[in-house]
């Protein structure tokens, strides 16, 4: 078998997106990958996001917060770096140092929604979806190389 490729996913507080991305690539990769995700700020995880991966059978709810600057202290080293900070706050989202081949996946940030709980709800699972078919597409890519 392949040596196993290290992704990091990296948004804002690592409270939704970059928690979905991980457990999406965990589920997908078939063994091919050791997925992590980070956040620049200190954050919580988001309920919604948790709701809405237990619908699907993911369950996040047990996951660390991890903030990026640790796994800079850590030395860690990763082949892909993908960002799914939104476009508003693309230039706060961190680049992570190294050699890592760079991507950018912009996803509306789930802490910004407003609403009633099931509109929030709704438009969550829209961000888990785009999400889900990223890492599908990105998996793929990775085979065929």
């Amino acid at each position: 078998m392949a040596e196993r490729k290290a992704v990091l996913f990296v948004c804002i507080h690592n409270s939704a997106r970059s928690q979905m991305a991980e457990a999406f690539l965990q589920q997908a990769g078939g063994g091919r990958f050791e997925a992590a995700s980070a956040g620049i700020e200190a954050g919580r995880l988001n309920p919604l996001a948790v709701e809405t991966m237990q619908e699907i059978g993911i369950d996040i709810s047990g996951n660390a917060v991890t903030n990026v600057f640790d796994l800079l202290r850590q030395g860690k080293k990763f082949d892909y770096v993908i960002t799914v900070c939104d476009d508003a706050s693309g230039e706060r989202c961190p680049l992570f140092p190294g050699q890592a081949e760079r991507l950018h996946w912009p996803c509306d940030d789930p802490a910004k929604l407003t609403g009633s709980h099931a509109e929030q709800l709704e438009r969550i699972r829209q961000i888990r979806e785009q999400l889900r078919q990223r890492v599908a597409w990105f998996v793929e890519e990775r085979r065929k190389l």
